[in-house]
């Protein structure tokens, strides 16, 4: 792992009219390196990963700091953040079904990201790093499929789509926002596998997403992963990923463990609740 943190997040607050979402949250992410960030629906993950990008709108209130490979993000004008997303930094948002132009060819939305930040390629190079951005998601037969549309895609092909669109242009950092939610188990364990694959392929940082500690396990599960656990706008718990699951030291994280059932749950009693 770097010394230096690829991604540095510091005292950051979010607000949104009265109401506080996240409230002075501290986080870094190293080059190679998976932080996980965890914690029950509202608790302020995904309001987190959209502050990076900058993609909240006027509406949010953002104070602290947020900055990437040692240049600040907050205060930059839109036209440079614009081309820090999709190239240095991508996310693969929740639901492929709605994150997807419907009308549109996956392969021509994938295209649309190599546009975006190198129009000095001819139209054959771009088709070129679209169908390789295809190929290393296993997606079958990219060059019979590139002109396909969503709707004749599987719910797993459509995220291996999501994913090509987000390493297409070889990001250093890589926001996974709850890449499997709508996934069976079987295909779950695929996309996990992919991402880990991609992560060591591409020497990936990556901000892993999601409510599901069983997940963020498989995601986080190399020397130096971390995970955060967000509860109400706050990190409570920030450790190594093996001493988290192994040591919990926060009421709530233990709670969190102990409402996910195993082999050994007592089937005659209720889950733990984490409220």
């Amino acid at each position: 792992m770097d010394f230096s943190p690829l991604l540095d997040v510091q005292h950051l607050s979010i607000g949104f009219g009265p109401q506080v979402a996240v409230d002075d949250i501290s986080f870094q992410v190293y080059p190679g390196q998976t932080l996980g960030l965890v914690g029950e629906s509202g608790s302020g993950k995904s309001v987190t990963s959209l502050a990076v990008l900058r993609l909240l709108g006027p509406a949010a209130r953002i104070s602290g700091t947020i900055t990437f490979d040692g240049e600040s993000l907050l205060p930059l004008p839109e036209r440079a953040m614009r081309r820090h997303r999709g190239r240095d930094i991508s996310m693969i948002f929740q639901e492929p079904m709605t994150a997807l132009n419907p009308v549109m060819a996956v392969g021509a939305q994938i295209t649309e990201a190599v546009k975006a930040h190198h129009p000095e390629l001819s139209r054959a190079a771009v088709k070129q790093r679209a169908l390789d951005a295809m190929h290393q998601v296993a997606l079958p037969t990219p060059e019979l499929r590139y002109r396909d549309y969503p709707h004749q895609f599987s719910g797993g092909q459509l995220q291996r789509i999501l994913i090509a669109m987000a390493i297409v242009n070889q990001p250093r950092l890589l926001i996974a926002d709850e890449p499997t939610t709508a996934l069976d188990v079987t295909v779950q364990a695929q996309i996990l596998a992919l991402l880990r694959d991609l992560r060591v392929t591409h020497n990936l940082a990556m901000l892993f997403i999601s409510h599901d500690l069983a997940v963020v396990s498989q995601a986080c599960n190399r020397p130096g992963d971390q995970i955060a656990v967000m509860q109400k706008g706050h990190i409570v718990e920030l450790a190594p990923a093996r001493d988290l699951f192994l040591s919990p030291q926060h009421p709530y994280t233990r709670r969190l463990l102990a409402s996910a059932p195993t082999m050994r749950t007592d089937r005659d009693q209720p889950l733990a609740s984490v409220r």
